[in-house]
């Protein structure tokens, strides 16, 4: 049956400070089960094509998310297949533009009046009716829904909502009383009590905590008080309250509450340095926090010139500043050094320790656009600096050279050699260790990495490689078995290295009547669908996310299968990957829309596992989701690429609304994917690479190879954070989806292939 269309909705405006949102970055989905590899040799190497539609905006991070094998692509011919063009929908008239339908970068869609009438707890969802392998559905229920329409007090709550963005207490104070018995109304006195923190009287926001105690709103509201009480020092007032903060606190109250124990003269510096490594997302707060600390002796000099060495490492003008003055050097030499690099360093390099180190800013900075002149200025001006200085000026050359994967990076490493390095810095010099085979570098940088950062799954596994290479095999097999339980992309290549097989898990007993009733009636997953009928998925998500804190894992599958029966997938698949023993591969990984995916990927030789991994990184399968760089839809077609495309395939009359038509959304996306991956000569890393940032970034780093490399060592390397990630993801997503297609173990390495230095056919792709 037809599925609904969900219409774009994107993150509106969001309040400061925002309940916890889904992890963006990594996906640490649980287990995967493994199975022994099998006697006979692996399953050939997949071919699998890989899409260049979504440009990212930046470099960002990306979450690593589970992968699969896919089936050997033909071998690349000249002529490009080509699905057969879909009949061109008749272009849907845009909406007008508001907030709710803009989105700077999370997928957002409004929601769908049809609903999905069949739970489906075994099987991958088919076309959203249920599951495909025929088990048996769950009773009857009817499960809360987003409401069909809107009512009065809706539309008054949206203009309250409104009034509030727009900073007119007036309008939210008239607007507020009607809505004393709206379901949403904790968030009117949010959206009421936010707009006058600065002037609100304690008494009065107490009231309002105490009124809506236990609810995401309260919790909220309670977080953005927090920071007004560190704003007003009340510092016996912010730690009575901090104490009933559900949700981790932010980075600022986080510093507003060292600051608050800095001021009673206790010992905070070990833990503010701790703290204290992300200049950007300071604010009043940790800058305060440092302030202080350096005022009572807490931060030697030695701390504050570290602080401006991140700042400008994270293009930190602000932060910079602030380090600076603190340091005795006027703010502005500090901003120069950040924003015009090479103003700061005509200036010369200054008397002071301070100057030095704002010229080793400026020297980094101008290495990101022009590594010959930082290089020949650092060498001009060696003589008068330390060898301290000296090693740092070339650890932020060496960064910048790891980034932009110059050959002579590795030099620039051991010039470097015996300062502090940066996380940034530590895991980039690991990655020029692995492009470079020397492994012994690599066990030595990862374990000098801080605690939290060699924990990360992706140093797990390669310090197990480091210790294998140089034959310590009990050591790292010890290291491959404590990720190996993780579904993702490090998780299965630990897999492979235990001789073990991606498969996916038994089928979980069905949700019961009751479990979904108790669902359903889960006060915060209610105004969350209240939020998706009203196109606030931001607000949505954050109660639905509230919802679920302390579930058991029969109630998280619950609270799933009833994001299902409101066609909201994305919340399936991020409420089920909450569980950690019940796993239920029908809900994190559906197969929506599959009677126009497959016999379109057929038709072009792809597959359709591939195609899934996909379409799950690009979207959570939201239709109309829309980035903030313009890519539209389930797979997240760029309209320049989608307009190219149809061209090639014939498809006439192109507009851009039709990039939000189901059909044409995967036809368009499945024949670029091909084109890629016959341009890359049926490598899957490089085509997804080239999905994400484009074909030409990914021929480029091809490029720069000088032999053939391990797949999993170019995929870690590649410069944008944001890619590399996405690669990870994609190619973990498809192993999953191929082992619950096929029913088989799978292998990642199947995907996770040689990059050799040369190939393709050298066409021009958008």
């Amino acid at each position: 049956m037809p599925t609904a269309m969900f219409l774009v909705l994107s993150l509106a405006w969001m309040p400061p400070v925002l309940a916890q949102e889904d992890p963006e970055p990594d996906e640490t989905a649980p287990p995967a089960a493994a199975a022994p590899a099998p006697s006979q040799a692996k399953p050939p190497a997949s071919t699998a094509p890989a899409p260049a539609a979504s440009a990212p905006a930046a470099p960002a991070p990306a979450a690593p998310a589970p992968a699969a094998p896919a089936p050997a692509a033909p071998a690349p011919a000249a002529p490009v297949n080509v699905a057969p063009a879909v009949p061109a929908p008749a272009a849907a008239a845009a909406p007008a533009p508001d907030a709710r339908t803009q989105n700077a970068r999370t997928p957002d869609a409004r929601i769908p009046d049809v609903r999905i009438p069949a739970p489906s707890n075994n099987g991958p969802v088919v076309n959203g009716n249920g599951p495909a392998n025929g088990s048996p559905p769950a009773p009857a229920v009817q499960p809360a829904r987003i409401p069909d329409a809107r009512s009065e007090d809706d539309n008054l709550f949206l203009q309250l909502r409104d009034a509030a963005r727009q900073n007119d207490a007036v309008r939210v104070n008239t607007l507020a009383p009607r809505l004393a018995n709206y379901p949403l109304a904790s968030h009117v006195d949010y959206y009421r009590l936010r707009l006058r923190l600065r002037e609100a009287a304690p008494e009065e926001v107490r009231e309002a905590l105490r009124r809506h105690e236990g609810s995401a709103a309260a919790d909220q509201l309670r977080a953005e008080w927090l920071l007004e009480l560190g704003r007003r020092r009340d510092f016996a007032a912010f730690e009575q309250e901090a104490g009933t903060l559900t949700q981790n606190g932010s980075l600022q109250i986080r510093c507003y509450g060292l600051l608050a124990r800095a001021s009673r003269g206790e010992a905070v510096a070990q833990e503010a340095r701790a703290l204290l490594g992300n200049p950007p997302a300071y604010g009043e707060a940790c800058a305060s926090l440092i302030a202080q600390l350096a005022q009572n002796g807490q931060f030697s000099q030695a701390d504050l010139l570290w602080q401006l060495r991140l700042a400008g490492e994270m293009n930190a003008t602000g932060p910079a500043r602030r380090a600076a003055v603190l340091l005795g050097v006027p703010e502005a030499r500090a901003a120069q050094a950040v924003d015009v690099p090479a103003v700061a360093m005509a200036r010369g390099i200054g008397a002071t320790r301070a100057e030095r180190e704002i010229y080793l800013v400026a020297l980094g900075r101008m290495a990101r656009t022009s590594l010959k002149l930082a290089m020949v200025a650092l060498e001009k001006n060696s003589d008068r600096l330390s060898n301290e200085e000296r090693a740092i000026g070339w650890a932020n050359l060496a960064l910048a050279a790891s980034i932009a994967q110059d050959q002579e990076a590795g030099d620039y490493w051991r010039r470097a050699n015996g300062v502090p390095l940066t996380n940034e810095q530590m895991q980039w010099k690991t990655r020029i260790a692995l492009r470079n085979g020397d492994w012994k570098l690599v066990r030595a940088t990862i374990e000098a990495m801080p605690a939290g950062l060699k924990a990360d799954p992706a140093w797990v596994y390669w310090l197990g490689r480091a210790h294998k290479a140089e034959g310590q095999s009990d050591a790292a097999r010890a290291l491959f078995e404590r990720i190996a339980a993780q579904s993702t992309f490090y998780g299965q290549l630990a897999l492979d290295e235990l001789g073990r097989m991606v498969t996916a898990p038994p089928p979980v007993a069905p949700v019961t009547v009751a479990e979904l009733a108790e669902a359903s009636a889960n006060p915060s997953l209610q105004r969350a669908l209240r939020f998706y009928g009203l196109r606030l998925r931001a607000e949505g998500n954050r109660e639905w996310n509230w919802g679920l804190r302390g579930m058991s894992e029969r109630q998280l599958l619950a609270a799933a299968e009833l994001a299902r029966r409101n066609e909201l997938l994305d919340r399936m698949v991020e409420t089920s990957l909450r569980t950690r023993t019940e796993l239920d591969y029908a809900q994190r990984f559906p197969a929506p829309h599959l009677d126009i995916l497959r016999p379109t990927a057929q038709g072009l030789g792809l597959d359709k596992a591939w195609v899934y991994g996909l379409i799950r990184q690009e979207s959570r399968f939201i239709q109309d989701a829309r980035s903030g760089v313009g890519a539209s839809g389930l797979m997240q077609v760029m309209p320049s690429t989608g307009k190219w495309v149809a061209a090639k395939i014939g498809l006439d009359n192109f507009v851009h609304d039709m990039l939000n038509d189901i059909r044409t959304n995967i036809t368009l996306g499945a024949n670029y994917m091909n084109m890629v991956l016959q341009n890359f000569d049926g490598n899957e890393i490089l085509a997804t690479a080239a999905y994400n940032a484009g074909p030409g970034r990914a021929r480029a780093w091809r490029g720069r190879l000088e032999a053939p490399m391990e797949g999993a060592i170019f995929v870690e390397t590649i410069p944008f954070s944001e890619t590399r990630s996405y690669v990870r993801n994609v190619l973990a997503n498809a192993t999953n989806y191929a082992a619950v297609f096929d029913g088989r173990p799978q292998s990642i390495r199947t995907r996770v292939t040689t990059v050799s230095p040369r190939g393709g056919n050298g066409s021009i792709l958008p």
